[in-house]
């Protein structure tokens, strides 16, 4: 059977509301039992042990994914195959420990088996399924439930929606507790190291910013004349102007500042450039994660930004170019 072009594109859009419709009845039946769940998993991480996540089927690559994404904010976890489980893989279980256990309908025997074997562990145990009314919800300790009232599959058969809902509630657990334990970047990009995402979240303002011939700087008695001079050497679009005596920054001059003041100042080569410069302008240290640069780029409205030592003097120079090329942006 071909589907015409728009039978494709009507039959995707189909797909995709069903599962929107998923994620929406999960939302609204978000209550007690979550922030039940929220408070187990805080009880785990304040005593020191940790979450294990066990499914059958896509059940376990949502629990896959989920220990993944607890590790990364710094919450112990990891994966336990519930049929190797059975054949010594219950090892890795300590009482205190936190069992997180995936089954849409609750009845998935493997999962069922777990349940006295785990509590028998001393380990807590949360229903993360579909089925408020199932045997697995019913045994639990803590239950975690999602809503998918139809499956996106036509035969109503293959996991669509109901595997979209679990991993949305999983990851509004796992953001939940990441804001609630104040989680910063610095924490997250030290547990990010390699990779792209660990590159963009590790740079400091000092990997990426412009100095030496490239960071434009004079005192703040020069003229508009010999400060464009200095820019144009530096092929930089702002100079940062410092007093004479402690070479502390007291004013930043850009192209900006230069053409709106062309026009209508007369002998304005001559002029001073402190004059036209913006005094107390944005600042960042070079220790700095360069990612906080970007952050005061997009709320500032700003092209450039001078970073300065601990004495504020001028010791590079981010321009919001340059950021592409680090992939910052």
């Amino acid at each position: 059977m071909s589907f015409s072009d728009e039978s494709v594109l009507s039959r995707a859009r189909d797909c995709i509301r069903l599962e929107s419709e998923a994620l929406s009845a999960t939302s609204a039946i978000l209550g007690a039992e979550f922030v039940a769940c929220v408070r187990a998993v805080e009880a785990v991480t304040a005593r020191g042990t940790k979450l294990i996540f066990s499914g059958v089927g896509k059940s376990a690559h949502i629990a896959q994914k989920l220990t993944g994404t607890f590790n990364s904010t710094g919450v112990s976890s990891c994966f336990l195959d519930a049929t190797q489980a059975l054949h010594g893989d219950l090892g890795l279980c300590e009482e205190g420990d936190l069992a997180i256990l995936l089954s849409n309908s609750g009845q998935t025997a493997e999962i069922l088996r777990l349940v006295p074997i785990l509590k028998r562990f001393g380990l807590t145990v949360m229903a993360f399924t579909g089925n408020a009314d199932s045997e697995l919800a019913r045994d639990a300790d803590v239950r975690l439930i999602y809503s998918a009232p139809r499956e996106a599959c036509p035969l109503s058969l293959a996991p669509t929606a109901s595997t979209t809902a679990a991993l949305a509630l999983g990851d509004a657990l796992a953001m939940v507790l990441l804001e609630s334990r104040g989680v910063t970047r610095d924490d997250f990009a030290r547990l990010h190291p390699a990779g792209n995402l660990g590159t963009i979240l590790l740079l400091k303002v000092s990997d990426i910013m412009r100095t030496g011939e490239r960071l434009a700087v004079l005192p703040d008695t020069c003229s508009v004349q010999d400060a464009l001079l200095a820019m144009t050497r530096a092929k930089a679009g702002c100079i940062a102007l410092i007093d004479g005596a402690e070479g502390r920054l007291s004013g930043i001059l850009t192209d900006g500042d230069l053409r709106r003041n062309l026009i209508g100042t007369p002998d304005f080569l001559a002029q001073p450039a402190a004059r036209f410069m913006t005094r107390k302008p944005k600042t960042v240290t070079s220790e700095a994660l360069a990612v906080e640069a970007l952050r005061m780029f997009d709320h500032f409205k700003i092209d450039d930004l001078i970073a300065v030592d601990s004495e504020n003097r001028p010791v590079g120079l981010v321009d919001v170019q340059d950021l592409p090329k680090m992939k910052l942006m």
